[in-house]
């Protein structure tokens, strides 16, 4: 700041604010005048807001200056409907009148929002670690402390508090590897090829940023399922890639299929360089599961192709149909033999936010990267480190996720208890789910395998689809709005999803407990009787 008269102190435009009160009014002074005060009249305010109003520059950043490829971004599960649902719950507490007492918020997997327990062994373990002191306690299992003394050893200074490598806590990385190899049979795994994450979204978002480049042509393709979790095509768009759409089968209970595959690729082909595939499995928003030959034939398709696989296992505890199983890429990639396993460029994701933790706040997560060129590792780690680490809370959350008690241990009894109880109360969510949806005409809903959202077909009448075009709405979205508005129910329009041309769905969360569950159901069919008949 110059000096000129005055100096720094008040300033030019503190001069000019002042001159003009004189000018306008002058200064009125009563009493005893004390230092610095000045009396304002309503025309010496007007004309100094004037002045100052010159004084002020243009903003810097703005919707035409800003970076285009974050303007493009959009997520749906956050988007115009959730901010609608903020408002609503805004007007519910200041006593405003609406045909509903609260807003149901089913839009987001968010699980211990919607009333789920945390499992007493991890947050026993977080604890002890966050405040070492308690590790004098008697209330706090052997087996508990055990764990938290192990990770702490781990820690800088012995304190959560402190920065870890970027790739991670080394123990915890180590207990990962671990659990890989027995979830898949005796596979190894290699801690080496283990990176602890911000939630499984960290995870996906460093993989793609690292794998796009060139221009043009040559720009690089990232082929992904439709109906998809919108952290993809916003990553995407972030990153300025080339969206590549292929359509999972909603008539063969949202199967995925490789002549769908080869169309999408082959199409792409003329426009970008395809060198991505990413795969949700279980899926989100759609609960399928893959068998282990269609998990087969995509890894064949990715080595016949020379496509980096993306599997994307966030639910790998999810799964509740009978018949279904779920199967790791890593494990199926092994078995299908040393051509295959030597070669395909894999990166699996996990997470503490989904299975039957919902610990989605700790951002927890991890992610094995294997057959990664030697020199590609290097820049990942690079890449990693300029965030410095995962929050350390996530990586100790992590580590009970994959190192979670044993028979044996006094811990595990209750552990067991807790986690069949909600993995059991999710799957009979998801058939009273299914249920109820097949039962309201115009609507169909698959069978829910896995992950925890339904994602049914809704019929919307012509008449509604040309009012929905009148407000400038995607027709689903039109559908999804006026159910927030006269029942509080909060879900998220399929078209923030993507589907096929002609088609309309929503996706909901199963979380609720069960009894909330049944009232938001049958809110849904009352709504959509009254739709259909409003607008038939």
């Amino acid at each position: 700041c110059g000096r000129g008269p005055g100096g720094c102190r008040g300033g030019r435009t503190d001069m000019a604010l002042r001159r003009a009160a004189s000018l306008a009014a002058g200064r009125q002074q009563r009493g005893p005048r004390r230092e610095g005060t000045v009396r304002w009249s309503s025309a010496a305010k007007a004309s100094a807001v004037k002045i100052n109003e010159k004084a002020s520059r243009e903003k810097i950043l703005t919707l035409e200056s800003m970076n285009p490829q974050v303007k493009a971004v959009e997520y749906a599960v956050r988007g115009p409907i959730v901010l609608k649902a903020g408002e609503i719950e805004k007007e519910l507490r200041k006593g405003i009148k609406k045909p509903f007492t609260e807003v149901i918020k089913a839009n987001i997997g968010d699980a211990h929002a919607m009333g789920q327990r945390p499992i007493t062994f991890l947050r026993q373990v977080v604890a002890l670690c966050t405040y070492p002191n308690l590790l004098d306690s008697p209330s706090f299992p052997e087996d508990a402390k055990k764990r938290a003394r192990r990770i702490l050893q781990g820690c800088g200074g012995n304190s959560l508090g402190s920065y870890t490598a970027s790739q991670g806590i080394n123990c915890i990385r180590e207990d990962v590897a671990s659990y890989i190899e027995r979830r898949d049979g005796g596979v190894p795994a290699d801690p080496d090829n283990i990176y602890l994450t911000t939630g499984a979204s960290d995870g996906i978002s460093a993989i793609l940023k690292i794998l796009i480049s060139g221009g043009g042509k040559s720009r690089t393709g990232v082929m992904i399922p439709i109906p998809q979790y919108p952290l993809y095509s916003a990553a995407i768009s972030e990153l300025d890639a080339i969206q590549v759409n292929y359509y999972l089968d909603e008539e063969n209970c949202w199967a995925l299929n490789v002549n769908e595959l080869r169309r999408a690729l082959n199409e792409a082909k003329a426009y970008c360089n395809p060198k991505v595939l990413c795969i949700i499995n279980p899926g989100n928003p759609t609960g399928q599961v893959q068998n282990r030959k269609c998990i087969e034939d995509v890894i064949h398709f990715a080595w016949e192709e020379k496509l980096f696989l993306l599997a994307d296992e966030v639910y790998q505890d999810n799964v509740y149909s009978e018949g279904c199983q779920f199967h790791s890429f890593k494990k199926i990639l092994y078995e299908m033999g040393p051509e295959y396993y030597n070669n395909v460029e894999l990166a699996s994701f996990h997470s503490t936010s989904k299975g039957y933790m919902g610990e989605c706040g700790y951002r927890g997560g991890y992610m094995e990267v294997i057959n990664l060129h030697p020199e590609i590792k290097g820049q990942l780690v690079k890449l990693l480190s300029v965030r410095l680490c995962p929050p350390v809370s996530g990586q100790a959350a992590m580590d009970i996720v994959v190192n979670p008690p044993v028979p044996g241990e006094e811990s595990y009894a209750q552990f067991i208890k807790e986690k069949e109880s909600v993995l059991n109360n999710l799957a009979k969510k998801a058939k009273l789910t299914e249920d109820m949806f097949n039962k309201i005409p115009g609507v169909h809903c698959n069978p829910l395998q896995g992950a925890m959202y339904a994602f049914p077909r809704i019929f919307i009448p012509s008449k509604a689809i040309e009012e929905a075009k009148a407000h400038k709405m995607a027709p689903d979205m039109f559908y999804c709005m006026k159910l927030l508005e006269e029942t509080g129910i909060c879900v998220v329009p399929g078209s923030g999803f993507g589907q096929r041309e002609g088609t309309y769905h929503f996706r909901m969360t199963i979380l609720p407990p069960v009894e909330k569950l049944k009232i938001l159901l049958e809110k849904v069919k009352d709504f959509h009787i009254k739709f259909l008949e409003k607008y038939a």
